[in-house]
């Protein structure tokens, strides 16, 4: 289970996890695990794909809307009996049978969000509300990856997870950081409320293949400095 920062409420009456999903059982036993990956055609999402698929009892399903993702990422997969890719956007719900849930969807680089705020605020809220809302439904354990973002332009070096942050709610960049707070903060409401497995992962600087050389994040930048 997820642990919960210390904020004064050590009274929170937490559910046991609803039971899985019977038509998981009946209509996918084929596979030991059946994983849903968003934003799976990403940088990162691909790199995890690539992970997940190396299992063969796992079954992956990729939901993208390709705003920042490509198929190109996950080229040696398509075709794979083991693998499926849906051109979906997390704002709208997702019908589907699955163990567990990834959610990575989410525009990270500030080229992008501050392109389209509004769209990835409600990516932020909606979709994580539709994917808490799918793992109540099947009873699966939901990851979702946030952000250092988080902490904003923090008080405290080093930041330790029980650090609030210090976040501007109304700023050009306040679309992705008080976002990924409203989802962290759903992800541990539906926790607390309806007994959902919940793991949470807040991301650095990531750089790597696959990575957008131009996507405006401080690595990248100086990778890309360094190279021309």
């Amino acid at each position: 289970m997820a642990k919960e920062a210390s904020n004064g409420e050590n009274n929170v009456t937490t559910k046991p996890p609803p039971n899985p999903s019977p038509l998981r059982s009946a209509k996918f036993f084929q596979a030991n695990m059946r994983i849903l990956v968003t934003g799976g055609a990403g940088f990162i999402g691909s790199h995890l794909v690539d992970k997940l698929m190396e299992n063969e009892k796992n079954e992956v399903i990729v939901v993208d809307n390709y705003f920042t993702g490509s198929k190109d990422n996950l080229r040696q997969w398509i075709g794979h009996p083991r693998f499926e890719l849906i051109r979906h956007d997390v704002t709208e719900p997702l019908l589907i049978e699955v163990d567990k849930i990834y959610h990575l969807a989410c525009p990270a680089s500030p080229i992008f969000y501050k392109y389209n705020p509004v769209k990835t605020i409600k990516t932020n809220v909606i979709g994580t509300l539709n994917m808490l809302g799918l793992a109540k439904r099947v009873g699966a354990r939901i990851l979702l990856t946030s952000t250092s973002e988080v902490y904003g332009d923090p008080l405290v070096h080093p930041q330790n997870e029980s650090y609030w942050g210090n976040v501007n709610p109304i700023g050009v960049r306040s679309c992705y950081d008080e976002g990924k707070r409203v989802a962290e903060t759903l992800m541990f409401d539906y926790h607390r409320q309806h007994g959902i497995e919940i793991r949470i992962a807040r991301i650095f600087n990531t750089y790597g293949p696959r990575m957008n050389i131009d996507d405006g994040r401080v690595v990248s930048n100086f990778i890309a400095q360094a190279i021309r």
